[in-house]
Formats: structure tokens, sequence, C-alpha cells
């Protein structure tokens, strides 16, 4: 059978998974991103640039910006390009600074496209804050692209952005809009329905704002902490950027500025080695010793941190840091402390969030109460287990008390004796007594021992649709739920308890290939739910107690980092050859048939308390 392409598809598709094959990990919900009329705006050191997309509807707000060969009619009279790009500067789209003064517009680039597909998974649906239902992009995806440069000669401290207003003082059309101060987001995607005022903080842009407190970004905060406590598993998380993390490492870069490409690895080794030795983490008291798991670039995009997943040069101010480190635990703790360490004079409260099995609970460290605790309150949690499954006596063996036997041949032979007596009253009492004394002693002797026989292969009774049921599903939930633990000899052990034969070398191995795919920037997941569909099973010829099953079955899979969980679900069809090894039932081979990705459960959830903005 296919073993190989069960374990690679199956197992391991759950157990290790890229970014790319997980959902956002954030949605905005605000419908900025599919307004009719985008502007991303990007603030470099000496201009400001503005990409526009003009939703063809609106092109009469923007006419400004329509080059002249593209007027149908040639006769229409209308100024200079330069005259209207300064109306355009002066009574359009405006930048504002701080004197009072509105830069001049340059165009760069005009020409036709079709917009940028932003689409929201929850576009059309009901934003439960506002009550009120999330806008759809325009069905008509034509628009004027273009792409204008506002230069200046001194850094501002302030810009005031204008979208064209109407006489009250309102947008003209439905504007969303991006901003970023070199390759920092300052805010996500927001609708531009009024001038708004920037405060520019050139040393740091990280710390640059609107004075709306509604134009943000949905992760503010610079240095983060998180908790993840788990059966045989703690992980201390962190991200941290670059620049914060100056204080304490000299990264000794070419240019202050920039990390380049082929400093990459240092920075990442150098990061992860400090905290490594940073921020004492207890279990249960106890110190335990810390697994460098993985270290990441990571970027804040429009839909939330993301693996940086090919190098690139990154602006110091902008990049930030992933750093998970594990403890080994025997089974869940009852406390787990850390304590914090790390503050600047810029961040004096770092968020910490704690996740178990119960879901997220946030918290923050300060430098007067730098020690962040989570205790175990769940009272009716079970920590799986895997355990094996026994073959029912009844199909391995004919059972008879032997107590019941011994009180069968004894009730037996007095009732010959008394079959003597003359006296039928007395014949009807005494056979009473005996009987009564008989089956009380039937009674007291049954559950003490058994005489078993072995059962003719014929005699063997049918698996039931029930059974056959249960016995897929735990088998199932066995094989994923050995992939929670960390160390490769776990397991293997916990894998022989329900695999044998040649599939337990074939599992084992590709898990150690999987391991490497991990190391390399994937994400360990654990399988959460394991639900059988359907299930026929057949005798396996020449095995009276062995089953082929056509199951179908589907797997519901977790993965949980930096505060974010992706949940992606699919379903499989396969055949599995089980049979009874020693007592206990056991996968010795398996067939994958048909998967296929469940997208309605393939979505995202986000632990922070920025959930919905």
């Amino acid at each position: 059978m296919n073993y190989l392409r069960f374990i690679v598809v199956s197992i391991i598709c759950f157990l290790i998974y890229p970014s790319t094959c997980s959902k956002a990990d954030w949605i905005n919900l605000t419908g900025a991103e599919t307004a009719p009329n985008i502007a991303e705006i990007y603030i470099h050191n000496d201009h400001i640039q503005l990409n526009l997309e003009v939703f063809v509807n609106d092109l009469e707000t923007f006419k400004e910006l329509i080059p002249d060969d593209w007027l149908k009619e040639t006769n229409v009279q209308r100024p200079e390009i330069d005259q209207r790009l300064k109306t355009f500067s002066t009574q359009k789209f405006q930048f504002v600074i701080e004197t009072g003064e509105k830069l001049q517009a340059n165009i760069k680039l005009v020409e036709p496209r079709l917009r940028k597909d932003r689409q929201s998974p929850f576009a059309g649906m009901i934003n439960p804050l506002t009550r009120q239902r999330v806008p759809e992009a325009p069905e008509d995806k034509r628009v004027l692209y273009v792409e204008l440069e506002y230069p200046f000669n001194k850094k501002p401290n302030e810009l005031t952005i204008i979208p064209p207003l109407d006489e009250e003082g309102r947008a003209l059309v439905s504007i969303g809009f991006i901003t970023y101060q070199k390759s920092v987001p300052i805010i996500d995607f927001r609708y531009l329905g009024a001038p708004a005022k920037l405060a520019l903080n050139w040393s740091d842009p990280w710390y640059s704002k609107f004075d709306n407190p509604n134009l943000k970004r949905h992760h503010k905060e610079a240095l983060m902490s998180f908790l993840y406590v788990e059966p045989y598993e703690v992980r201390h998380e962190i991200l941290i950027r670059v620049k914060d993390m100056e204080n304490w490492i000299n990264f000794n870069l070419q240019d202050t500025d920039y990390i380049e490409i082929n400093e990459m690895e240092a920075v990442k080794n150098k990061i992860g080695n400090f905290l490594l030795t940073k921020n004492k983490v207890l279990i249960d008291g106890t110190v335990y010793e810390p697994i460098l798991d993985r270290v990441n670039f990571v970027k804040v995009g429009i839909t939330g941190i993301q693996l940086l997943e090919k190098p690139e040069r990154l602006e110091t101010s902008a990049a930030i840091v992933g750093v998970i480190i594990t403890y080994i635990t025997q089974d869940l703790p009852k406390q787990v402390t850390v304590d914090w360490e790390l503050f600047t004079d810029q961040i004096q409260i770092v968020p910490a969030t704690s996740i178990d099995p119960a879901g997220p609970l946030l918290s923050q460290v300060t430098p007067e109460d730098n020690v962040h605790i989570w205790n175990n309150f769940l009272k009716k949690y079970k920590v799986p287990t895997i355990e094996n499954i026994t073959v029912h006596p009844d199909k391995l063996y004919f059972n008879f008390p032997l107590g019941t036997l011994i009180c069968i041949a004894i009730l037996l032979f007095i009732l010959f004796k008394i079959r003597s007596f003359n006296d039928a009253q007395s014949y009807k009492k005494t056979g009473i007594v005996i009987l009564t004394i008989i089956l009380g002693v039937t009674f007291y002797f049954l559950p003490l021992a058994n005489l078993s026989i072995p059962r003719p292969s014929s005699t063997i009774p049918k698996i039931s649709n029930d059974e056959a049921q249960y016995l897929v599903q735990t088998l199932l939930k066995n094989i994923y739920r050995a992939f929670d633990f960390r160390e490769e000899e776990h397991v293997y052990d916990k894998l022989a308890i329900t695999v044998s034969g040649d599939l337990l070398t074939d599992i084992y191995l590709q898990n150690r290939k999987s391991l490497a795919v991990q190391k390399a920037g994937g994400a360990q997941a654990k399988i959460k739910e394991v639900k059988v569909i359907n299930v026929n099973p057949e005798p396996l010829k020449g095995n009276n107690l062995g089953y082929l099953f056509n199951a179908t079955w589907t797997a519901l899979g977790s993965v949980g980092h930096w505060g974010h969980v992706h949940i992606r679900e699919n379903q499989y069809e396969g055949i599995l050859q089980i049979e009874e090894n020693n007592g206990v039932w056991k996968l010795t081979g398996l067939e994958l048939l048909d998967e296929k990705r469940l997208d309605s459960s393939a979505t995202s959830q986000k632990t922070s308390s920025s959930q919905i903005d």
C-alpha cells in the first residue's frame, strides 16, 4: 500500500506547514481595502509618493490627472499639465506641512489598469462591532493608476493629508488609504474621509502616528511576549524589533539604517542567543533547559504578522524578529512564571499574553511588576493520552466463569442424590435451600476466575459499525497525537503503541525529515479533532482478526505563534488495514485515496485584544 503517500500528505501536511498554507493573521473589518478608490502613501526622506487607483466611475473627481490624448473630444479646452497638477496639489489631493506649505505633485506614471485584488473574506458580512455590512469591492475592476511624487526640501515634523473635499469638508468620493513612513506601516487600511494630521518621528518611524485615534495599525507594540502552555511543552515566544535590540546588542551593521541580506543570519543568531539567557522561565518552580526552537524575521503587513519568506534588505527601524524558546515538560504544569527584564526608555509596558488549552489571557509587565504568571485553572481539562486499544476477549476466546462451572457441577450432583428422598415435601424444601446456596456461591465465585477456550476462527464475531468507527477514529487520533511530543524517541515510542510493521518505520523516518522542514521555517501544528464520517469494514483475507476499513474522516489542526492561531481542516478517504497484534489493535497499512481542503474551516483567530478594529 502507498504508505509514504499517506505519511507525507495526511500527517506531515498538518504537523509541519509553512505560513503560506494558512490564512492571514489579522483581518480588517473596516472594508477600506475594498473602497472604490485606493491611495497608498509612502513617506521618504525627501519626498512623498502617492499611488492612486481611481475608480472608473470617479474619474471626474480626479480629472486633472487624465492625459490629453485620452480624451475622446479633441477640441476640449483645458489647462496645461503643470497648471492642472498645481490645482490638483492645492485643491484636490493635498499634503500640507506644519508651515502651511502645500507640497507640489509631479506625475511619474499614469496608465489604465485593473484594480489590485484586496478582497477581504468578510466582505459583505456584518461587522459585529458596528453592525454595518463590510463593503465589497466594485464589480467593475477598471481603474486609472497614477504614481505621483510630492518633494520637500526639509523633513517635516507634521503632515496633513487632505483628500478631495466637498463644501461641507467631507471627502467627495470613497477613498481607502494606507500610509508608510519608509517601510514602517503607520496604519492599516482606513477610510480617508476628512483631513488627517500625522506627527512624524524621523529618528524612529515606528512611533509616527495620526492624531485621530481611529487611524492606527493593529500591531502597535514594538515588543511583545507570548507564553504558550500545552501538555508536554511550554513555549515562550517574543516579537522584538532589531532597533530595540540595539539597546543590548552591537550588530556591527554595514549601514546602521539597513540590514543587508548577508547580515540577516548573524543578526538572528545574536538575538536568539541573547534571549536564550534572558527572561528566566520557571515551570512549577523549576528551571528547565531552554531550547532555541526558531528565530525568524517577520514583517507587519496589511494582514498582520507574516514570516519573511524570502531574504530581502530591511530597514532597521522596521525589521522585526520572532523568537521561539521551548521547554519540554512531562505533563501540563500547575504554574509557569516569566521574569521579564527587557525594558527601554520608550518601552515601559510590554504586552504579555498567556495561551493555554482554554484560550488566551491578556496581561502586561512593567519594571515595577515584571513577573508574568500563568496558573493552571483548568479543572475539567484532561491531558490527551495515547493508549493501547485492546481486542475484546470475546473475539479471542470463549470465556466461562470457573466458579459457576464448579457450582453447576455440584448442583447436578446434589440434585441426582436428593431424587432418592421419599418425603416429597422434604425433597422440595431441601432443593430450594440447596439451589439458594448454590446461586449465592455462583455469584460469589463469578468474578474470581474464568476458563478461556480459544475460539475457532469461524466463530469470531463480526465487528459492528460502531466498533469500526471507534477503532478507526481512536487509531488515527493516536497517530496524530504522537506528534505532539517533541523528542524523536518519544514520538517513535508513542507511534509504536498504535502502528506496527513497515508503516511504523516509514512514519518515523518521515517525521525526522519533517523536523528539518520545521527548522527551515515551518510551523508545528497539532491536531485538535479527528472525526470519522463513515467507515465500511471488510474482513482481511487469511486473518480473521484483521480488517480493511474503507473510511472517510476529517482532521482539524491548528498552529499558534506570536498570538495568532491558524486553523485548517482537511478531509481524507483511505483504506486502513488494522490487525490484532498481541491482544491489541494496530494499524499495519494505509492507502490514501483522496484528500481535500475544507476551506469553510480554514479560518484564523487572533489572541490579542486587537482582533477586530
